[in-house]
């Protein structure tokens, strides 16, 4: 055009810049498959690990209860760690993130399995576990502290962002479909064997009950169980790997423009002093905090609760696949509200759901289809409680990115110390469960449990969730980002990277002019 004029028709260099970072369907679904990994084993172990430490590994609920402490408690030590080491890492030709992916996965893979085997030894077995639990959470928190900070990299957009959080979420619930059919389904098969409660048999001391039962019986069965853990392990490992190739071939790690200026690492503990001052970043994480502890009590005592306390031996495996599949087709659902209704609404309406759910389940009588009533409508909210808290993490970083347009790179601490958080609680309540269980009077591959540890189970699958929910819901009352502050950030931002652009335009013309 001469003159300087202007085509009617020509795209205005917000709307350009705003086309340039919309993502193909397939880059969001390549970014989605990578979330599956961690769901998928995550599932596995949160489900199956404590009844398989107890009733097929038969280590001692105490021994169990250190295991399973330790090892959340160590994983939500590594997360700000790794989210420090990611801090201090350079940019390379794969990015800053992706090669902690690449490099982490086959050793995860490796731990993982070994997780699932029992070890020819007297001795030491306790050791194995608890190494072995350690080693796998350290190694996939390198592979996803990474990928949730990811998030931030794969597009500028805040609708581009919101728009992959739900295809991610959409896939992780499927992977916690994957987790629990393939681990619950090929063990399913194979009928593990119960014994008599020793009381029937006039024994004082129960421990000692069941080592004589236990030397008596056939192990036949119980060495198939252990097979059948292993395979699941086999097939799951071989998922993580074909996952992380998807996300490392498919999606593309962008850098901010304002970053490009300098190499620099950012400071970790100034941008750590920085973010846990930022107001609705700790509002937010204290509201998920008790969310996530409720669904982790639930998750880590359900499998025993449906074998003991409901009766169904057989079934809880599909059970809680009913959760999962109810889980994963809501997450559409989800998006939608939150979009029509607002982030907070959808907190409040989704979370708040599973109450009367988790109400049920304990006061009705033990019946098979009003348990798959309970476990399709407790699905519902589990499908919120995934999806909410990634999609607005996001507009806390932005909120805070305004706040402090200087500082860059501190991504990885905001996803790493979400985490951190909520790891540790959930280790501390899996570890308390499962010594309150061991208080309550357990019987290792018992046929049925004393009335102290059924009544347990209760409070570790209702009462305790359903008090946390409630508080995690008054605590949402104080997150200031609404609709009408998130589009304001939105504006705002958006006039901040034009200004930036332009800004940069303007040096280099003036540079061209100069040569």
């Amino acid at each position: 055009l001469r003159g300087g004029g202007r085509s009617p028709g020509a795209l205005n260099p917000s709307r350009l810049q705003e086309s340039r970072e919309r993502l193909s369907v397939c880059s969001k679904l390549c970014y989605a498959v990578g979330g599956a990994p961690y769901q998928i084993t995550g599932c596995a172990l949160g489900f199956f690990l404590q009844i398989y430490l107890l009733d097929v590994a038969q280590v001692d609920a105490f021994y169990a209860s250190i295991i399973l402490f330790a090892g959340r408690v160590w994983d939500a030590i590594t997360d700000p760690m790794v989210g420090f080491f990611i801090s201090k890492t350079s940019w390379t030709r794969f990015g800053r993130l992706m090669p902690w992916i690449m490099f982490s996965t086959p050793f995860a893979v490796i731990s993982y399995f070994l997780i699932w085997f029992v070890p020819d030894i007297s001795t030491g077995q306790v050791m194995w576990y608890l190494v072995f639990y350690c080693a796998f959470q350290t190694l996939v928190t390198c592979f996803h502290v990474p990928y949730s900070a990811l998030t931030m990299f794969i597009s500028r957009e805040q609708s581009e962002r919101d728009s992959a959080t739900a295809y991610r979420m959409t896939v992780e619930v499927l992977g916690t479909v994957l987790g629990t059919a393939i681990q619950g389904q090929i063990v399913g098969k194979v009928d593990t064997p119960c014994v008599g409660s020793p009381f029937f048999f006039g024994l004082t001391n129960s421990s000692v009950a069941m080592e004589e039962l236990n030397m008596t019986h056939d192990t036949g069965s119980l060495t198939d169980t252990r097979n059948a853990y292993m395979i699941a392990a086999g097939v799951i490992g071989g998922l993580y790997i074909l996952c992380a190739l998807i996300l490392l071939l498919g999606v593309r790690e962008r850098r901010e423009a304002s970053e490009l200026q300098s190499d620099e690492p950012v400071s970790f503990f100034q941008g750590l002093k920085l973010v846990m001052n930022h107001g609705p970043y700790i509002k937010l994480i204290a509201g998920f905090l008790f969310t996530s502890l409720a669904f982790m009590l639930l998750e880590g005592n359900f499998a025993l609760f449906c074998t003991y306390t409901l009766g169904f031996r057989n079934e809880f495996q599909n059970i809680l696949l009913a959760i999962m599949l109810s889980a994963t087709l809501t997450i559409p659902f989800w998006q939608w509200f939150l979009t029509r209704f607002g982030k907070k609404t959808a907190v409040y309406v989704g979370i708040s759901s599973a109450i009367p759910f988790l109400i049920a389940v304990v006061v009705l009588d033990s019946n098979l289809i009003v348990t798959y009533v309970v476990a399709v409508a407790a699905g519902i909210s589990v499908a919120a409680a995934f999806l909410l808290p990634w999609s607005m993490l996001p507009d806390v970083i932005d909120d805070f990115k305004l706040q402090h347009p200087s500082s860059h790179g501190h991504e990885a601490i905001f996803f790493s110390f979400y985490v951190f958080f909520t790891k540790f609680t959930a280790g501390v309540s899996l570890g308390i469960s499962t010594l309150s269980l061991d208080f309550a009077g357990y019987q290792t591959r018992g046929c049925s449990q004393p009335g102290q540890v059924n009544f347990t189970l209760k409070m570790l699958v209702s009462a305790v969730p359903v008090g946390l929910i409630l508080l995690s819901l008054l605590l949402f009352k104080l997150y200031p980002i609404d609709e009408e502050k998130r589009s304001k950030n939105k504006k705002a931002l958006q006039d901040l990277r034009e200004e930036s652009n332009s800004s940069s335009e303007s040096d280099n013309t003036e540079l061209a002019s100069i040569v």
